[in-house]
C-alpha cells in the first residue's frame, strides 16, 4: 500500500472544493485506510482527502485519546451549528508548525455516511465539533487560517510566508 504525502500550504489543490463520493467501493475503503495511516504518522487528529491529493468528500478523525472512536465519514455535511462560539488554538497537518486561535461554534450536527454505508447524524460538542468543522472546511477548500481574526492573521503572516517559500519548489 503506497502511502500518499500530505499536501502543504500553499498547494492550490487545498483550495479546491472536493467532489462527492458516488459509491463506496474498494478504492474508497483503501483511501480511508491510507488516510488513517498518514494522519497517525503525521501526529494528527483529523485529515480530509484533499490533504492527500484526492478530491473526494471523505474525512477521518481519531480522538481515541479523548474517549471517542476512530471515525471516517463520507460526504459529510454540517446541518446545524450553535450560536455559542469557543476560541481555541488550532493547527493543521497541511500548515505544519503554525498554530493560531480560531473561533468556531461549540456544537455542530453533522450528517454523513460511514464506510459501511450507514447514514449517520452526529451531534458533537467541544473538540469533536471543532475537528468535524475543521475537516469539512478542507472539503470546501477552506483552511483554518481563513477563519482567523485580523490580529491572528497578522501574527502568523511571516510564518506563512516562510512556509510558502520552503514548500513552493515542491509544487
Amino acid at each position: 500500500m503506497k502511502i500518499p504525502r500530505t499536501r502543504t500550504y500553499p498547494d492550490p489543490f487545498l483550495r479546491r472544493k472536493a467532489e462527492d463520493v458516488a459509491e463506496i467501493n474498494d478504492d474508497t475503503l483503501e483511501l480511508i485506510k491510507k488516510m488513517f495511516v498518514v494522519m497517525e504518522e503525521d501526529g494528527g487528529i483529523g485529515l480530509a482527502a484533499p490533504q492527500v491529493g484526492v478530491s473526494k468528500r471523505i474525512i477521518c478523525i481519531s480522538l481515541e485519546q479523548k474517549g471517542f472512536e476512530r471515525l471516517a465519514l463520507i460526504n459529510p455535511v454540517i446541518t446545524q451549528v450553535s450560536d455559542r462560539t469557543e476560541t481555541m488554538e488550532e493547527g493543521c497537518l497541511s500548515i505544519p508548525g503554525i498554530n493560531a486561535e480560531v473561533a468556531r461554534p461549540e456544537d455542530a450536527i453533522v450528517r454523513g455516511t460511514t464506510k459501511s454505508g450507514k447514514q449517520v447524524e452526529i451531534t458533537a460538542h467541544g473538540l469533536l465539533a471543532r475537528v468535524l468543522q475543521h475537516e469539512i472546511d478542507h472539503l470546501n477548500g477552506v483552511l483554518f487560517i481563513d477563519r482567523l481574526k485580523n490580529r491572528e492573521k497578522k501574527r502568523i503572516e511571516r510564518d506563512l510566508e516562510a512556509l510558502a517559500e520552503r514548500i513552493s519548489p515542491r509544487i
